[in-house]
């Protein structure tokens, strides 16, 4: 079913998690026993991040320079298999454009289209000096950024694929695109920020998930720009629990965002993690209390492979649910 489906058919909110592949050579059961803990809270959907491959320079023995590409974390379209075909739940894989022409692209959307995917979130991921083969391919081959990428999808949904193929197969896939409520760090602005955002609406997205967040009056303030603009697809806010007192320091310098002076002075004052991880739970339930009483359809968090601190949460949250 389609993310739009579920968010239609729901007869209260709904809560989505967002999950990472184990990293080369590790075990898939521990992503497996995750998923089944969440079972009971029935995520309607589940995320599935994907990574570009990198280029790794090796020193040979003969002092050669051996030239690797090579992704961190493999697996996204197999899990996604696994999440839908033995968890029956609706996975929603991440496709990228850093790291992979469109010609890939397009062949990867054949394989999830085979495999019974219905949805995709499409993102730009970051284009650096480790994003494998970016420097030595024709622009023409590559999606340089996520508006791009929708328009290839919604041209696949249509029929039309990289070379003229008569009758060609329409695919159906349901489009979700991520927005930023304190906007994208390579933004100008926020009103230019909402103009990209836009153009990927009108380029055929279906809904999207926010950037994580920590102060509701930014989402809800986000909101109203996006009405006002005429951005009526389906927002889902992206949430996520404080753990650690150095998340205090990664998530502002990995996401660009702002954490809230209180969350900080609670966070930065107790004693250990374990309080930190209390301090966040409580947090993130005041935040998804205050989303739910305005409405919001969906609840989406990102836990990558813990769930713990998301079950508390949610046996704390469920009877508002």
């Amino acid at each position: 079913m389609k993310v739009t489906e579920h968010l239609d058919k729901a007869r209260g909110p709904l809560v989505s998690v967002e999950i990472i592949p184990p990293k080369r050579g590790g075990d898939v059961t521990q992503i497996y026993e995750a998923i089944q803990a969440i079972l009971p809270y029935n995520p309607p959907f589940i995320d599935v991040t994907s990574h570009a491959a990198e280029v790794i320079l090796e020193e040979m023995p003969d002092g050669k320079i051996k030239r690797k590409v090579k992704r961190k974390s493999p697996g996204t379209f197999g899990l996604c298999s696994a999440i839908k075909h033995k968890f029956q739940l609706d996975p929603v894989p991440h496709i990228l454009c850093a790291g992979f022409t469109r010609e890939e692209t397009e062949d990867a959307l054949i394989e999830l289209n085979y495999i019974g995917i219905d949805n995709l979130l499409l993102l730009r991921g970051d284009f650096n000096e480790k994003t494998a083969r970016k420097d030595n391919l024709p622009d023409r081959s590559i999606n340089k950024n996520a508006l791009q990428l929708v328009e290839q999808v919604s041209n696949l949904n249509r029929g039309i694929y990289q070379d003229e193929l008569i009758d060609a197969w329409k695919m159906d896939f349901c489009i979700g695109v991520a927005c930023y409520p304190e906007k994208h760090f390579e933004a100008p602005n926020l009103k230019l920020d909402l103009h990209f955002f836009k153009q990927k609406v009108e380029a055929g997205a279906h809904y999207a998930v926010t950037q994580m967040f920590f102060d509701n009056a930014k989402y809800f303030s986000f909101l109203e720009l996006c009405r006002a603009e005429q951005i009526n697809i389906p927002i889902i806010p992206g949430l996520k629990i404080i753990t650690s007192k150095k998340q205090l320091n990664t998530i502002p310098s990995n996401f660009y965002i702002n954490l809230p002076d209180e969350l900080v002075d609670r966070a930065f004052h107790a004693k250990d993690d374990k309080e930190v991880a209390e301090i966040g739970i409580e947090w993130a339930y005041q935040q998804a209390l205050e989303l739910l009483e305005k409405g919001v359809p969906c609840l989406h968090f990102y836990i990558m492979q813990n769930t713990t601190n998301f079950i508390k949460l949610m046996n704390k949250l469920k009877k508002h649910l």
